[in-house]
């Protein structure tokens, strides 16, 4: 369990022991990180194999706080997510029985394996904390965080996410080959397989909180929300993007900047913080104008114009 300490020294402890697991990938663990104390929900997607939910897994266990995975699959329903209401002849009333959502963070893994009716159900949840069943509002525990991971969309028997569940992440992310020493030290060490260790907490669901409090207090300048708001007010207007971000961008790159900040021991934002964040924050929330790219392309170009935005923005001093 992590020792009493500032709330930096138990994120660094942290991320010293996610990253004994998830080797070579220092980047996408950081990201993942600033998803988790910026109070967002991440979304890993890359091709099968490349520690994806491994990474999950690791970010999950690494905090003392409950834990669910679900497997998506094509059959899977939405009350098999939220949970049901069964009728209780001694009581004479219907009782609500909790799904794996009700977990402080639940790991959706291959979630573009079901239908997009199973993937709605997560709107409610991701969005305001809470589901509701039966006229009912059930309120999910705090902290609560999703982690997802998808296949890319060319994949067989995949369904790609609609628009509005891709706002709802904080964060996409990929995850990539890893490059020949680590994965080298990966085939040593024998990760993935039944002996490999497992990774035992360092966090309370308390650490955690106060670390989100925390990165809720850095300090952001005017000078750096007139940035945010330019460069998002340039999605907008761009003659390549249908979509631009909307206010729920802005306030997403707001709070992992923020992270970002917290992570690096400053009580401040400075304009590479948000730089550094644009991509992974606003590419899954604009839509490419190409009608003839596939969806994985699209991806790429959402990435390409959002970079050439960034070069055009002019940065405050």
């Amino acid at each position: 369990m992590a020792e009493p300490g500032e709330p930096q020294d138990q994120a660094r402890r942290l991320q010293a022991a996610i990253e004994t697991v998830v080797r070579g990938k220092p980047d996408a663990v950081r990201l993942a990180l600033v998803s988790l104390f910026a109070e967002g929900h991440l979304l890993i997607e890359d091709v099968p194999g490349v520690g994806k939910t491994t990474l999950a897994q690791s970010l999950a266990r690494a905090v003392d706080c409950s834990f669910r995975r679900i497997q998506f699959t094509s059959d899977l329903l939405p009350s098999d997510i939220i949970g049901v209401s069964i009728f209780d002849r001694e009581e004479r009333d219907f009782t609500f029985r909790r799904g794996p959502l009700f977990a402080n963070i639940v790991l959706a893994d291959e979630i573009n394996r079901t239908t997009p009716k199973t993937q709605s159900a997560l709107l409610e949840a991701m969005g305001e904390g809470r589901v509701s069943v039966d006229n009912r509002t059930h309120p999910l525990p705090q902290p609560f965080m999703v982690i997802a991971t998808q296949n890319p969309v060319e994949f067989h028997g995949t369904y790609p996410l609609p628009e509005s569940q891709l706002d709802r992440f904080l964060l996409r992310i990929r995850m990539g080959y890893p490059e020949a020493g680590a994965e080298k030290e990966i085939l040593r060490l024998g990760h993935g397989t039944p002996s490999a260790p497992p990774l035992p907490p360092v966090m309370t669901a308390e650490d955690l909180m106060r670390c989100r409090k925390a990165v809720r207090s850095v300090r952001v300048d005017d000078s750096l929300l007139d940035y945010i708001l330019a460069l998002v007010d340039s999605t907008r207007r761009s003659e390549y993007l249908l979509t631009g971000a909307s206010p729920r961008g802005s306030l997403a790159l707001l709070g992992a900047a923020r992270a970002e900040a917290f992570l690096d021991r400053r009580d401040y934002c400075t304009p590479d913080d948000i730089k550094r964040l644009a991509l992974p924050v606003l590419a899954h929330r604009v839509v490419v104008s190409s009608s003839y790219s596939s969806p994985h392309e699209r991806s790429r170009e959402a990435e390409a114009i959002l970079a050439e935005i960034l070069e055009s923005i002019e940065i405050p001093l």
